[in-house]
């Protein structure tokens, strides 16, 4: 079959792989007929997280049931569905606690209670890395799906694979990070990164009663999208964090947003001196987005973290988290516990997901795909893969 497979930083190409087959009573074969690229493959796409063999990309990705394993009683062969990015056994301690972004048993040679890039990890993700099981992704024509009776929602008929390919990943984070600022309505919610994560979470405020929906990047286009797709307030961040956080405090009696969430990550666009910096202190990036979140949100309110950190950072605010009684979360998605009713709001025509859909590419141009959404070229902000054109 042909794939996706990254060979090293910035090298992403076009390759042809050994099929996929059943390892488990519980797998099934899925033919791939939507995928996309996340704002988190391009960590591996950089060198941010380590990736030494060759793997096949991708944990954002739908298609039609191929072949299932003896033990598959909840799916058929022909049954189109939708897969969470967690791979997740649906039977541990913390996939019982509806934490399957930590499950027990998906990823066997890496987990463990400590935590940190290069230490234990959770559970396993789809394509992305050893570090999170090695299991090759679903940017690619077929792909296996391990605990396909916990993970796999069938699809309607009536709804396109567009529709729904974003139940995957960026809807149910978008979503997490307003579960987790617990918006009940009435709220202030600013979102730092204008993504695709973070028009998700824009969305979902107004899904659940926000009153004033603010996003912030640092780039003009992205806003526009942000604007078009969720209908909010945007701040562009051309002059620094400090005169951000103003523009928010303005909008809020001078108290801050209700909740802010960090929607961007360890990789920011950053100034020498940020780099200079991070090589100094042997960190990962930088924590400037988290920090104006920090300074952004009210006394009292909550930092919602859906961008990634993999690493300890030097000087990291704790003075300020104790003196506002900020209240923080943060880490991979439990997109399982979410996935259902967010699909019923995309039935109800509650919410739009496909609308921030820039790109639409064959498979075979994923260098392309790669390379524009890395670099924010061609005002790129979704790139959709089609593995059969």
């Amino acid at each position: 079959m042909k794939a996706a497979v990254i060979h090293g930083p910035g090298k992403v190409t076009y390759d042809t792989v050994p099929d996929p087959k059943l390892k488990s009573p519980r797998d099934i074969i899925l033919k791939v007929t939507a995928t996309a690229i996340c704002g988190s493959d391009l960590h591996i796409y950089s060198g941010g997280f380590p990736q030494p063999r060759p793997m096949v990309l991708g944990h954002e990705f739908m298609g039609i049931v191929e072949e299932t394993g003896s033990a598959i009683t909840n799916l058929k062969r022909g049954d189109r569905v939708v897969v969470p990015f967690p791979i997740a056994c649906g039977g541990c301690f913390f996939c019982n606690h509806q934490l399957p972004g930590h499950c027990e048993n998906s990823n066997p040679d890496h987990y463990g209670p400590e935590g940190g890039l290069m230490t234990e990890k959770g559970g396993a993700l789809f394509g992305y890395t050893d570090l999170y099981g090695g299991y090759d992704g679903g940017q690619a024509e077929y792909v296996r799906v391990p605990y396909a009776d916990f993970g796999p929602r069938v699809v309607p008929d009536e709804l396109t694979d567009e529709q729904v390919l974003f139940l995957t990943d960026i809807f149910p984070t978008g979503y997490t990070g307003i579960d987790w600022g617990e918006v009940k309505g009435g709220e202030t919610v600013a979102i730092f990164g204008s993504g695709p994560v973070g028009i998700m979470a824009a969305k979902s405020a107004w899904l659940r009663g926000a009153a004033r929906v603010v996003i912030v990047d640092t780039l003009q286009y992205r806003l526009d999208k942000a604007s078009q797709a969720a209908n909010c307030e945007t701040i562009l961040w051309d002059d620094g964090a400090k005169e951000v956080v103003e523009k928010i405090r303005a909008m809020t009696e001078g108290r801050g947003a209700d909740v802010c969430v960090e929607a961007v990550g360890f990789e920011p666009d950053r100034s020498l001196a940020d780099r200079a910096k991070a090589v100094i202190n042997f960190e990962k990036g930088s924590t400037k987005v988290l920090e104006a979140c920090m300074s952004a949100v009210r006394r009292g309110g909550i930092v919602s973290v859906l961008g990634v950190y993999p690493v300890s950072y030097d000087n990291f605010p704790l003075g300020q988290f104790f003196d506002k009684g900020i209240i923080m979360k943060g880490g991979q998605a439990p997109a399982h516990k979410h996935i259902d009713k967010l699909l019923n709001y995309v039935k109800e025509g509650k919410v739009k997901l496909d609308d921030i859909i820039t790109h639409r590419l064959p498979l075979s141009e994923i260098a392309h795909g790669y390379s524009i959404f890395k670099k924010k070229e061609e005002d790129c902000v979704k790139v959709v893969l089609d593995p059969w054109k």
